[in-house]
Parts: structure tokens; C-alpha cells; sequence
């Protein structure tokens, strides 16, 4: 039965010691840095979504006032024109 017990112990110990390998430390890091990473790249994706959603709405407003200001621009100088040449 003493043999027994001594194996057990040894078992017990090694997975202790493998707890505490350098190496073993460098992979529960690793681990972390990955969940870590995961968590950031989908805040980055929501952020990304509404900028996109924001920026494609803006360029969409900006585009029609340029036009509509490039259509008023183009009245005005016809208006100008119309002006000077009656005065």
C-alpha cells in the first residue's frame, strides 16, 4: 500500500509543479491576451459600425447641400449678369 501512496503523492506533485512551470505561465498570459484582444476587436466592430453608419448619413447630407449650393451659385451669378448688363 506505501507505494501506492508515494505514486499518488508524486502525481499530486507534478501537477502542482506543472502549475508553476515559467512555461505554463507564459501560456495562461497568452490566454488572457487573446480573451483580451477578442473583447476589443468587438468594441472596435461597434464603434466601426457607427462611424460607418455616420459617416455614409453625413456624406449623403453634405453631397445635397453641395449641389444645392452649387445650383444657388449658379442663379446668383445669372442674376449678377442680368444685372450688370441692365445697369
Amino acid at each position: 500500500a506505501a507505494p501506492r501512496a508515494d505514486a499518488a503523492s508524486a502525481l499530486q506533485f507534478d501537477a502542482v509543479a506543472a502549475k508553476n512551470r515559467p512555461v505554463s505561465k507564459v501560456i495562461t498570459l497568452l490566454k488572457d491576451m487573446l480573451k483580451q484582444l477578442e473583447k476589443e476587436a468587438e468594441e472596435d466592430e461597434e464603434i466601426y459600425d457607427k462611424m460607418a453608419c455616420w459617416c455614409e448619413t453625413n456624406d449623403k447630407e453634405k453631397t445635397k447641400s453641395i449641389a444645392d449650393a452649387e445650383a444657388r451659385i449658379e442663379d446668383l451669378t445669372t442674376k449678377i449678369e442680368e444685372l450688370t448688363a441692365a445697369s
